[in-house]
């Protein structure tokens, strides 16, 4: 049985994020793993605005629908990301504004996408990187997550938007939040040359967060 509380937070997640500019029509999903190895996940062409509780996609532990509407097409994309990340609960996929125009420049580092611009984009987020375009729905792009040997805090699909996974539903939602803020100064002071975090004030937010930001040293998507 799947808990009303979860359904709620899922659909609160999804609408907070469309209130407020970081999706839009009916792109972006949202899912969280169960305890039985399946997930529950928002459904194909509905808006996260306006998700219903009792509506949302449950699979079972090899994918396959068990109750609700069809499933968004990016169901590989979250199955590659559980199985590259096994302690993640959680995963929120956009399309961002920011963050998509930052994955379509020619000269950024596919291993390295931000440098260190804020403590807080290194203690929600930790390192981004940077993946070709794959058709949406695709099921090479669980290769492609695979290859990154699960060491990154976040992912850019190229000319599409940004896949964050997290221990919970709401730490998902921030470091989502905390990477398209990221992608936003980064366009902002992209023709200046902004005072970066040196390597060691950097490493001290990765080995110690503070306060209750608490991710791992190499970030959400870390093994």
């Amino acid at each position: 049985m799947i808990s009303a509380k979860l359904r709620e937070g899922i659909c609160r997640l999804g609408k907070s994020l469309f209130d407020r500019g970081y999706t839009h029509g009916a792109s972006g999903n949202i899912s969280v793993t169960l305890d039985d190895g399946g997930m529950i996940v928002t459904p194909t062409n509905v808006s996260l605005g306006s998700l219903d509780p009792a509506a949302l996609s449950v699979l079972d532990a090899a994918g396959h629908l068990i109750e609700g509407p069809p499933p968004t097409k990016e169901v590989p994309l979250h199955a590659a990301v559980y199985q590259t990340r096994r302690s993640a609960g959680a995963i929120v996929h956009l399309h961002s504004t920011h963050s998509v125009a930052v994955s379509m420049l020619p000269d950024i580092d596919p291993a390295e996408v931000f440098p260190p611009l804020t403590a807080y984009y290194l203690m929600r987020v930790g390192r981004t990187a940077l993946l070709p375009y794959f058709r949406p729905g695709d099921p090479k792009v669980a290769e492609a997550l695979a290859s990154l040997g699960g060491e990154y805090g976040a992912v850019l699909l190229a000319n599409h938007g940004p896949v964050v996974a997290d221990r919970s539903l709401e730490s998902a939602g921030q470091a989502i939040e905390e990477l398209e803020q990221t992608a936003r100064l980064f366009l902002l002071l992209r023709a200046e040359k902004p005072r970066l975090l040196t390597p060691s004030e950097a490493s001290a937010l990765r080995n110690d967060p503070a306060g209750s930001v608490k991710p791992n040293a190499q970030g959400a998507l870390a093994s």
